[in-house]
């Protein structure tokens, strides 16, 4: 099983200043529409094919984004295989619009 992570807790992190790596498994037009900073993109279809660009640094917390959490958890399920120990963005991004950042736009 695929672990999650609420928004509330990716802010906590990044509040904290602790070392998060976001690879966001979106399509190029929703990346470019909205996104969180610092976020790598890798469209999920493209990610079995290019896990060797996700490169975190040491005890970062890898986690997977999508527009609502669905396709995080493949990606992250992909990326666990490849060795990755990573998390699913609980609600995507459009949880981060509601309840964390009403200046993400929804889509």
């Amino acid at each position: 099983m695929v672990p999650q992570i609420p928004v509330a807790e990716l802010k906590r992190k990044l509040d904290a200043g602790e070392p998060v790596y976001l690879v966001d498994v979106r399509n190029d037009d929703e990346y470019a529409y909205c996104r969180l900073p610092d976020s790598l993109l890798i469209p999920l279809p493209e990610l079995p094919h290019r896990v060797d660009e996700v490169d975190p640094p040491a005890g970062a917390a890898v986690v997977v984004l999508c527009h609502h959490g669905v396709r995080s958890l493949s990606g992250a399920a992909i990326l666990r295989r490849a060795g990755h120990d990573a998390a699913s963005l609980a609600g995507g991004i459009d949880a981060w619009s509601v309840l964390i950042d009403p200046t993400v736009p929804r889509y």
